[in-house]
């Protein structure tokens, strides 16, 4: 059985190579769904721009978070000064106080921020990375399916004796196999694109507009509007003190 399994892996790794060695140096045909093929390419173009915006907002997480430790140190730093300089004890309290509002903004901030590096994160490396699995197997089914029409093709040119017919009905066969696969795989990738467009519509829209007002409300001083975002879209923030890269995260 086992000699069986590696044998028919073998005859098929043969056909496969030989296919894909054709197509490559343009001797074999492919079997190409165009309007398909445009729609997984422009899923792998929208896949690395995405990875490229999560890598900066995963940058812009580490300044912000490396901002709000420094804030907050120069806040007890002026804290302790206000109490051991009395001739400038005013001028560096509400300075201490400056920096212990604008460290809490920027830990509301970070909440935000890293809701959407979170959302993002689980768009591109687990509902894209899940449709180009997909998408993967289609292409190898690809590939096997011409593997055998091709060879269906040239032993229906052939000689037809004895021996010709029974090899002829084995690959028609085993043609039909490989056939339905493709049909499976190419419906299958089909409605996955469908309902990827539409989740990743639904997920930006969400995450853009929470950004957005995060950002906004934060660089504009508004501590409220700040406060509203983080409500508006469920996000509780952690207790100070855990670990890096920042005391938040999304719920």
């Amino acid at each position: 059985e086992k000699f069986d399994i590696v044998k028919k892996w073998g005859i098929n790794t043969y056909k496969c190579t030989k296919q894909l060695l054709s197509e490559r140096f343009g001797r074999g045909s492919r079997t190409v769904d165009l309007e398909l093929e445009t729609q997984i390419e422009l899923l792998r173009e929208t896949k690395r721009k995405y990875e490229s915006v999560l890598h900066l907002a995963r940058a812009l997480t580490a300044h912000l978070y490396s901002l709000v430790q420094t804030q907050h140190a120069l806040g007890d730093a002026f804290a302790d000064l206000s109490q051991k300089s009395p001739e400038l004890q005013e001028e560096f309290g509400y300075n201490a106080e400056t920096q212990k509002l604008l460290c809490k903004n920027g830990e509301t901030l970070l909440g935000a921020v890293n809701f959407f590096v979170s959302s993002i994160n689980t768009l591109v490396n687990k509902t894209m990375e899940d449709t180009l699995m997909t998408v993967k197997q289609y292409e190898t089914a690809r590939l096997e399916y011409d593997a055998y029409r091709t060879d269906l093709e040239e032993l229906n040119m052939g000689p037809r004796d004895a021996g010709a017919v029974s090899r002829l009905d084995a690959a028609q066969s085993q043609f039909q196999s490989h056939k339905d696969k493709y049909e499976k795989l190419r419906a299958d990738v089909a409605i996955k694109l469908k309902f990827l467009e539409e989740n990743k519509i639904k997920v930006m829209h969400k995450q853009l507009l929470l950004f957005h007002n995060a950002i906004s409300a934060y660089f504009a001083g508004n501590q409220q509007q700040l406060e509203q975002t983080l409500k508006q879209f469920n996000i509780k923030l952690k207790t100070p003190g855990t670990e890096k890269p920042s005391w938040l995260e999304e719920q």
